[in-house]
């Protein structure tokens, strides 16, 4: 379940969204016509899993599209973009959130299925690297900091100050290219809570920040192992707020929404710290920027006009509206009309 505020909003914003499709000669597409006396002649069920990052802008999505078609029934769950793509390419749901690009592998297992389908662009998100709002020893984190303290090398460290000696390896051989190094750090319990590896979110993260010094260090690419590992971005804020000198990351809405209970740290890749705020995560300023998607199964699509229907909604400007709703970034307009091309010519 997302917070109360969230819920909340849900029910300012629903209405108004309601209002906005209800009006006589208004279109439930982006470019459609179909006139809003025929909104209640959908029904079915519309089944979709995957990213918990994307979750909560579909929720909002498919709950004003529910109420604009009583006979239409759906659930939007959120295991993680990883397990979201098993189910996907199993042939279990009509769409999977994704806050990654499908990997090779997964689409291996689509096309050995027999699943086509078309991924749809629909928003960003700035992945925040959080700790507790006590700590007051930190406030930015370059991508050396962060491989010296969550990277496959940092494995067993129980305190910030054990990864001081990598750091300064790191600093050594990579220079300030990938940030500054704030080592020493402080002589503290390193306690670590962030996503598990089904989630888009840890993908995204090793993606970004661990992949390139991990590679040139021939280090397996990823984190880590021993932290806590979630898959539900709020017992990750529980976490890292549980603990006076934690660390962790989750998408922007979540961390955003809880800065009561968690510092949002800047990031720092090698031209300065840089605080995750919309304007610089749109801007690809802010240096773990990643783009957010659906993923539509395109055989369903044409036989089920109700999965048809929902996906025009999605894209549409009420649609797109959850995506800012849910505090995540909007896309450009170059972008959406991209997106919604894609859509239109599948």
């Amino acid at each position: 379940m997302r917070p109360s505020t969230r819920l909340l909003a849900v029910l300012v914003v629903v209405p108004l969204i309601l209002a906005a499709c209800s009006t006589p000669g208004s279109s439930e597409s982006p470019g459609g016509s179909e006139p809003a006396a025929s909104v209640d002649t959908l029904s079915g069920d519309l089944v979709i899993s995957g990213s918990s990052t994307v979750k909560p802008i579909t929720s909002l999505v498919a709950e004003a599209f529910g109420n604009l078609h009583s006979g239409v029934t759906y659930s939007v769950d959120g295991p993680g973009t990883g397990d979201g793509f098993a189910l996907f390419c199993n042939g279990e749901t009509d769409i999977s959130d994704a806050s990654r690009p499908i990997k090779d592998e997964e689409a291996a297992n689509c096309d050995s299925a027999d699943i086509h389908y078309l991924g749809l662009k629909i928003g960003i998100d700035g992945l925040s690297v959080i700790t507790s709002v006590t700590n007051t020893a930190v406030d930015c984190l370059s991508f050396l900091d962060l491989y010296a303290l969550l990277g496959p090398e940092s494995q067993g460290f129980t305190t910030w100050a054990a990864a001081d000696l990598l750091a300064a390896n790191l600093a050594s051989s990579l220079g300030t290219d990938l940030g500054m190094s704030h080592a020493p750090y402080p002589a503290a319990d390193l306690d670590v809570t962030a996503p598990g590896e089904e989630s888009g979110t840890f993908d995204s993260f090793v993606e970004l920040a661990i992949k390139k010094i991990a590679e040139t260090r021939e280090q397996e690419v990823t984190t880590r192992p021993d932290y806590h590992a979630s898959p539900d971005d709020n017992i990750i804020i529980e976490g890292v707020a549980g603990s006076d000198t934690s660390l962790g990351w989750v998408g922007y809405a979540y961390a955003d929404e809880n800065r009561a209970q968690v510092n949002l740290l800047a990031v720092d890749k090698g031209d300065g710290c840089v605080d995750p705020t919309p304007d610089t995560i749109a801007s690809g300023e802010y240096p773990l920027a990643r783009d957010l998607y659906i993923y539509v199964n395109l055989d369903k699509a044409a036989v089920n006009e109700t999965l048809t229907a929902f996906v025009d909604y999605y894209l549409s400007e009420e649609g797109m509206s959850a995506v800012t709703l849910a505090d995540y970034i909007a896309i450009d307009d170059a972008s959406l009309a991209e997106t919604r091309s894609s859509w239109d010519s599948r």
